[in-house]
């Protein structure tokens, strides 16, 4: 019998990453994440967390610690990790001059899905996600919610264990933004593991854990009310200015 998948999605321990010039992005970085969690990872822009993600990617490679991925060692391992994960960031990554078929058949062979397996899911995966309708349009022609929403179908087409999302959001009206989140936990009632980073603190506290980041160190790990407890802020907002602020004195 094949043996059962970790209980974590991501460990980390000690994970450092050091860039030339000796600037130090992520410092002894020590986390875990739960299969099915919806997890947040916050900290002002320069934090690390760009990093930590290219690095449980499998995109960078740690300069010490270590780190697994899905029950995969991010250095050994990397190109099997890739196979099992999604990745969606702010950067607007999809073919305007493709259709919304196109975009999600390009990235399901990249994927790794060929022929009748890779027709069966998209046509599923489409009508899962809303597009159908849309399959013949061009990416370009797209609102930006839209757009955002075949990111995502165009990341979990292969119906990956995890999710990486790097500010996905970013410049999306609020409609859309509900639409996303509302995505984002039905991938996570099916199993699917999500890692989110943002700037909207109201979508940081639909996350179920959070973990702050300030100058590449973990500062805070918790629940919203145990990180609003741990630094005796009212909101998560008010604990990322007071953060923000920290880190531009000691820029300064």
């Amino acid at each position: 019998m094949p043996s059962a998948p970790p209980a974590e999605a991501v460990v980390t321990e000690g994970l450092r990453k050091v860039f030339q010039g000796g600037l130090v992005a992520v410092d002894h970085l020590d986390l875990t994440i739960h299969r099915g969690e919806v997890f947040g990872l916050l900290g002002p822009n320069g934090s690390g967390k760009t990093t930590t993600i290219r690095m449980l990617c499998g995109l960078l490679m740690p300069t010490a610690g270590r780190a697994a991925v899905v029950g995969h060692d991010v250095e050994r391992e990397p190109e099997l990790i890739r196979t099992k994960i999604g990745y969606m960031s702010q950067r607007y990554g999809l073919y305007d001059d493709l259709t919304v078929y196109e975009n999600l058949r390009f990235y399901a062979t990249v994927y790794g899905l060929h022929g009748r397996l890779r027709a069966e899911r998209l046509e599923k995966h489409m009508d899962e996600i809303g597009l159908s309708s849309m399959r013949t349009q061009l990416a370009g022609t797209l609102s930006g919610g839209w757009k955002q929403r075949l990111a995502l179908a165009c990341a979990t087409a292969h119906e990956p264990e995890m999710l990486f999302l790097d500010e996905p959001t970013a410049g999306v009206d609020p409609a859309a933004r509900r639409a996303f989140w509302k995505s984002i936990y039905e991938l996570a009632a099916h199993g699917t593991t999500i890692l989110v980073t943002t700037h909207y603190m109201d979508e940081a506290e639909r996350c179920q854990r959070l973990a702050f980041l300030s100058r590449g160190h973990l500062i805070g790990l918790g629940t919203v009310q145990e990180i609003l407890a741990q630094f005796k802020q009212p909101t998560i907002e008010d604990v990322f200015i007071e953060l923000q602020r920290r880190d531009e004195g000691a820029a300064a």
